[in-house]
């Protein structure tokens, strides 16, 4: 197991919290929703304002307000209200103030006419509580679940003829469509349905509403198949229909840009696919926000460069081509633009640099190759004053962060993470008071970690891990920052120095300093961190135990990773969340009990004993455990049989470990995608419900002692499988031709078994070896993390036995040594063209070298020494130019050696116990291709050799036996002498040994 770093980007799922937090980066300049006064006891809705009445809301709040206090509301109305309230579900009894006989003007959510008495609002979103994380417990998702209404909308709201403003948003009615009665509401200016899970087609006689002027129903699971609805909206000021599927039609921009009031538009991932550029716009020109992201949008919409009122501008996350467009430069009022996600190329163009009023620039994830220093020169002329966001993360930016970035004074989000951005980072940094995200991780910058930046007191985020910052870090460096919340600065070469009694100004969430040196103590400093969530100090240099504060630290723990340091002692008990990775350390004892949510168990590479027993069958964590590493410890006992309840693990690491016993049935029950058990003492034979992993992709049983024949349902049952080794075990029978249904192994290990017959012809349709058409993932994300687990293997290729982890993907093997194989080689085995390694040696083959073997020119390393092949090496192996590992050793090849770049270039005993002959071998050949001693002599040097073996032994037994044992037998005084001398030498010895004893 290989654990990388890696940063994150914003995804699909994070863009309905994006909407939750700030539905457009720029107001507008109406108000629509809440008026709130100290004095109500509740919300009301102004109606539409403009800007320069917005000095009159105090006063007309203020009158709705002790209006609405002495306001019974109308009969008729409060029956409708109470007829809605019947057939929708509130778990949290939100509207418990809902009750017959009561003033509905005072009901929660309702909102009254001040002179008429009428209903003319009703706010019934739910309040905007945070979805807890994916992995956080049943408790903790149960009040937000609860704060959602669900059921049905009653058509008694239209009884409310006055409604004006409708707001359903952020709640559950996952069951059922936008009713089509919200099309005969006819008082509708305000109507929002977003995040309320609403299904199916969005009903056009909405398009009936021709009073609306704000429509929000983004982030639903809605569709429409023509935009002719919209079209009829002419007062609409605010149209969101994000997440809405609006594939079908290709005209939704060109009838939306038509719309003559329009000051608000997302059409955030709608699938939004043709060019643009052919639409006219010939009505409205009153656009301010335009946000267009996550469609798949291949070039920028031309028809946008003649809205010149816009302000903001998101085209982010779609597959724009080319170099920016330089028309960006004439939006003169443009505060907004964002580009990120696409593939624009080239550099910023200096029309850009034009605009005067921009404060947030993104071009995050793109490919543009520019010098940062020119950047930074070129925005400090026109937006010094203005900029407060710049994102340029994951592009090819190089050169300096110069002493200039001090001066843009007002910046408050700086992201130029995974560039090539070297040098230090500028003293400067110290100046920018207002910057509340720094990050530049994953560069190549270099130098000390400057003091300055602990003047950052509005800092909040701090990221510039994986560099090469280097020298020690004390405690002023954090000096000022209060508020910071998450610190991210692994893989880098700096070495924190703090005075023991060290209290840190800050209280952060996450902490990552791997390969940071904190040791050799335990940093004593994180006993202070109460809200800490996140921490990664692997590769510290801490050699100690981990104290008993630190296990009991933080309750919201959902990461902790301590490996690769020289921890020892006992756990008993982890209380984290989600994931913990305690590998390569010392930790003793039996296997620590763990939290019940826990997802992620990695505790390879300890001193770790006893059985699994605990682990397994009592742990509360079953349901949850996805990935459980304990391999290179010392357990001990049989594997338990009740991993029945453990149906989401996936991937499963005991090797390495003195298990005992036979595979238990349960383990089938399982949704592994890899099991390791080897190197154990494991026997049996495979458990018949292990073809029940259907989504196995590792197979790793090597070095125990299980028996019987190959089953045939790996073949057949287990169909993704990528890596099988059943290496060094006792295994018989022949190779099922099952086997070849594999189409996407990548590594067949059978060596080192019992195994007879014959090679399978058929695997020829292991298509994984013989091209690379399949894209094989061999990692994995942790949920929660920036973590990426790398699936490893171990592999023996070129004579040596290897772990391969990242790499493990690009690498295709066969091994069948060590076994009883005979036949011949089949030809067919050239057809696997992508084979890197293929090992066939010490078994019985016979017949000749298939000389289509020479066709898998990728191949480094061929083994089939030490069998029964006879006939010359086919000249196609001059092909072979990666090969790097050789071996035809004992056989009965002859012939000439085929001259290339490769085969001269290894030593002899590549080739010795053979009749063969030129380089690198320094027997000369004949005319005809044979050594020269076999076509002179009609016999090898090797026979030669043999018969003077059987002489000398002759020999040698004639002058032994003759020279001492016939003169003891013939002459008498010898043989006494020899007998005394025995005689003399057996007291000694029992003197001897007599006296020791005493």
């Amino acid at each position: 197991m290989k654990v990388t770093w890696k940063f994150g980007i914003m995804t699909k799922s994070k863009k309905k919290e994006k909407h939750q937090n700030s539905k457009a980066k720029l107001s507008l300049l109406y108000i629509y929703g809440v008026v709130s006064n100290g004095n109500c006891s509740h919300d009301y809705s102004s109606s539409y304002f403009l800007f320069p009445f917005l000095l009159l809301i105090p006063a007309i709040c203020f009158t709705i307000c002790d209006a609405n206090s002495n306001q019974l509301c109308i009969q008729s109305e409060r029956k409708a209200l109470l007829k809605f309230k019947n057939d929708l579900i509130d778990p949290s009894d939100r509207l418990s103030s809902w009750v017959e006989g009561g003033d509905c003007c005072e009901w929660i959510g309702v909102f009254c006419q001040n002179s008429t008495g009428h209903v003319h609002q009703l706010h019934l979103a739910a309040p905007p509580l945070s979805a807890p994380d994916i992995y956080a417990p049943p408790a903790e998702w149960e009040p937000y679940r609860r704060s959602k209404l669900r059921g049905k909308i009653n058509p008694s709201l239209l009884e409310l003829k006055h409604l004006s403003s409708l707001d359903l948003s952020n709640n559950n009615f996952s069951s059922i469509q936008i009713p089509k009665f919200f099309g005969l509401l006819e008082s509708l200016t305000y109507l929002n349905l977003s995040l309320a899970r609403f299904q199916g087609t969005i009903p056009h006689n909405l398009g009936n509403l021709s009073k609306l002027q704000y429509l929000d129903l983004g982030y639903n699971d809605l569709k429409s198949e023509s935009p002719q609805w919209v079209s009829a909206l002419s007062s609409l000021h605010y149209l969101d229909l994000s997440s809405a599927d609006l594939y079908e039609a290709n005209d939704w921009v060109q009838v939306a840009f038509k719309l003559p009031s329009l000051l608000e538009l997302h059409f955030t991932d709608c699938g939004l696919e043709d060019d643009l550029s052919s639409i006219s716009v010939n009505s409205s020109k009153s656009l301010v926000v335009l946000d267009l992201s996550w469609n798949s949008l291949s070039s920028v919409p031309k028809s946008i460069f003649s809205l010149h009122g816009l302000v903001s501008i998101d085209l982010g996350f779609n597959s724009l081509k080319g170099p920016i467009p330089y028309y960006f430069g004439n939006f003169s009022f443009l505060e907004v633009l964002d580009l990120s996600g696409n593939y624009l190329n080239s550099s910023v163009p200096n029309s850009l640099y034009s605009l005067n009023h921009l404060r947030f620039l993104g071009l995050s994830i793109n490919e543009i190759e520019q010098d940062i220093s020119e950047i930074l020169q070129s925005l400090s002329s026109c937006c010094l004053g203005s900029l407060e966001s710049l994102t340029m993360k994951d592009n090819q930016l190089s050169g300096h962060l110069t002493e200039q970035l001090g001066q843009f004074k007002n910046l408050a989000y700086l992201s130029l993470a995974q560039n090539k951005i070297s040098g230090p980072i500028p003293l400067s940094i110290g100046e920018l008071s207002s910057l509340k995200l720094f990050d530049v991780s994953e560069n190549q910058l270099s130098g000390p970690f400057p003091p300055s930046l602990g003047q950052l007191s509005n800092l909040e985020t701090l990221r510039f891990g994986h560099n090469l910052l280097e020298g020690v870090v004390v405690e002023t460096h954090f000096s000022n920052l209060t508020r910071l919340t998450t610190l991210k600065a692994s893989q880098n070469m700096l070495r924190f120095e703090p005075n023991s009694t060290w209290i840190p100004p800050f209280q952060c969430r996450t902490i990552e300093l791997g390969q940071w040196h904190l040791g050799p103590k335990f940093p004593h400093w994180l006993k202070f961190q109460k809200n800490l969530s996140k921490l990664d100090i692997s590769h510290a240099g801490i050699s100690d135990s981990v104290p008993t504060w630190f296990l009991n630290l933080s309750p919201q723990f959902k990461y902790v990773n301590l490996s690769y340091n020289q921890l020892a002692g006992g756990i008993s008990y982890l209380n984290v969340r989600d994931s913990v990775d305690l590998s390569s350390n010392r930790f003793t004892g039996p296997l620590p009990r763990v939290f019940p949510t826990l997802h992620f168990l990695i505790l390879s590479n300890n001193l770790f004993s006893g059985s699994l027993f605990e682990l397994i069958c009592h742990s509360s964590s079953r349901e949850r455990m996805e990935v459980l590493f304990i391999d290179k410890n010392l357990l001990t006992g049989e594997i338990p049989d009740c991993w029945n309840q453990l149906e989401s693990l996936i991937f499963l690491n005991l090797g390495n470990n003195n298990l005992t016993g036979k595979i238990p049935p349960s383990l089938g029950r399982t949704g592994l995608q890899w099991l390791n058990l080897r190197n154990n003492s494991m026997f049996g034979e495979l458990p018949s419900t292990l073809q029940n992993l259907t989504n196995l992709r590792i197979l790793d049983l090597s070095e125990n002692h299980f028996s019987g024949n190959i089953p045939t349902w790996i073949g057949d049952k287990l169909s993704t499988l990528m890596i099988l080794s059943l290496r060094s075990n006792n295994f018989d029978g022949q190779i099922p031709h099952k086997i070849c249904d594999l189409q996407y192994l990548q590594n067949l290990d059978l060596s080192r078994n019992n195994i007879l017959g014959a090679i399978p012809k058929c695997f020829s349709n292991l298509s994984a070896m013989a091209n690379r058409s399949y894209d094989n993932n061999y990692s994995y994300d942790w949920g929660g993390t920036t973590t990426l687990i790398y699936l490893s293997a171990l592999l023996v290729l070129k004579g040596r036995e290897d772990e391969y982890s990242s790499i493990v993907g690009l690498v295709t093997s066969m091994d069948l040594s060590a076994n009883s194989l005979t036949g011949e080689i089949p030809k067919e085995i050239g057809i696997l063209v992508e084979l890197r390694s293929l090992n066939l040696s010490g078994n019985l083959l016979t017949g000749n070298i298939p000389d289509e073997i020479g066709n898998m020119e990728l191949i480094e390393s061929l083994d089939l020494s030490m069998n029964q092949l006879n006939g010359e090496i086919p000249p196609s192996f001059s092909n072979l130019n990666f090969l790097n590992h050789f071996n035809v050793s004992y056989n009965n090849l002859t012939g000439q050696i085929p001259t290339s770049t490769q085969l001269q270039s290894f030593e002899n005993f590549s080739y010795m116990g053979n009749h063969l002959c030129g380089p690198p071998l320094t027997k000369n050949c004949s005319t005809k291709g044979l050594p020269t001693d076999v076509e002179n002599n009609g016999s090898s040097s090797e026979g030669s050799k043999v018969n003077w073996l059987y002489v000398s032994i002759v020999l040698g037994f004639i002058m032994g036996f003759w020279g001492v044992v016939a003169p003891l037998f013939f002459i008498r005084s010898w043989r006494h002498a020899y007998y005394r001398k025995l005689d003399h030498v057996g007291r000694k010895l029992y003197v001897y040994w007599a006296t020791i004893d005493m």
